[in-house]
Order: structure tokens, then sequence, then C-alpha cells
């Protein structure tokens, strides 16, 4: 019985991140001419989630994440399914460093330095575009506070 209740709880939790992600706000951002559309993660709850149980994203679509303070915050990919890139990025809106991160593992990918934010793109996106440590991401100053 303790089995089922914890799979039904884990059901109505599924369920209701993915109501919450419905209502994400979208940041429009750049890195030089590479527009990036990106679901903001800023409490919590949403940066915890993540974009775990997603499927699929755009092209040029991501999840951008805003923490409250900088620090050399470290991701993983538990119960994320598809291959993602991670960009750190400073108060300024300089990545600080990029990791490629492989589905459904607990590696940490942290931060070279401290990071105000992250940027999660599909795997391989700042390898093929030819955007670098050192590269200002665009557009920072429209994003909410982190709570």
């Amino acid at each position: 019985m303790k089995e089922k209740t914890l799979a039904l709880l884990g059901a109505a939790a599924s369920i209701a991140a993915g109501a919450a992600f419905a209502q994400l706000p979208i940041l429009e951002l750049s890195a030089g001419i590479h527009l990036i559309r990106a679901e903001v993660a800023y409490t919590f709850e949403t940066r915890a989630q993540g974009l775990m149980l997603r499927k699929h994203l755009g092209s040029n679509e991501g999840m951008f994440f805003v923490f409250p303070q900088s620090e050399p915050y470290c991701m993983w990919m538990k119960n994320t399914l598809i291959p993602l890139s991670v960009a750190f990025v400073d108060e300024k809106g300089k990545i600080v460093s990029i990791s490629e991160m492989q589905p459904q593992t607990e590696t940490s990918h942290c931060a070279a330095a401290p990071a105000k934010f992250a940027l999660e793109m599909p795997g391989g996106w700042f390898a093929r575009k030819g955007i670098k440590p050192g590269t200002t991401i665009q557009g920072l100053e429209k994003a909410p506070a982190a709570r």
C-alpha cells in the first residue's frame, strides 16, 4: 500500500510540474547573433525541477536559471531525458564555463567561477554555434529576480 501511495504522489507531482511549466515566464536572450527562447526558473521549486521529464526542446529553446546570489553552482541530470549543454553565466552576462550533460546521470557539472545564472540548451548547442566561455549573453536585465 505504501508503494502505491508513493507512486500516486509521484504521478501527481509530475502532473503538477507539467502544469507549472506551462506558466513559466519566457525570456528572449541572445548570444551574439544567436537568438534564444528560454523558460525562466527563478523559484526554488522551478530550479529544482529544471528540465526533468522533458522529451524535447526546440533547436533554440532552453531554460534560464536565476539564482539568489553568485556562487559556483552545480547542475545534474537526474530524471532528465534529453542531453543538455549548460552555460554558467556571471552577473554581468559573461559565460564562465560550459558543460555537456548526459541524460539520467547524477554527475555534478559545476561552474568554473561564481555564477548568478545558468542557461541549459539542447546538447551540443553552444559548440555548434561557436559559443565559448567569455561570450556575453544579452537580455538578462529582463529576467525576474530569484525567489
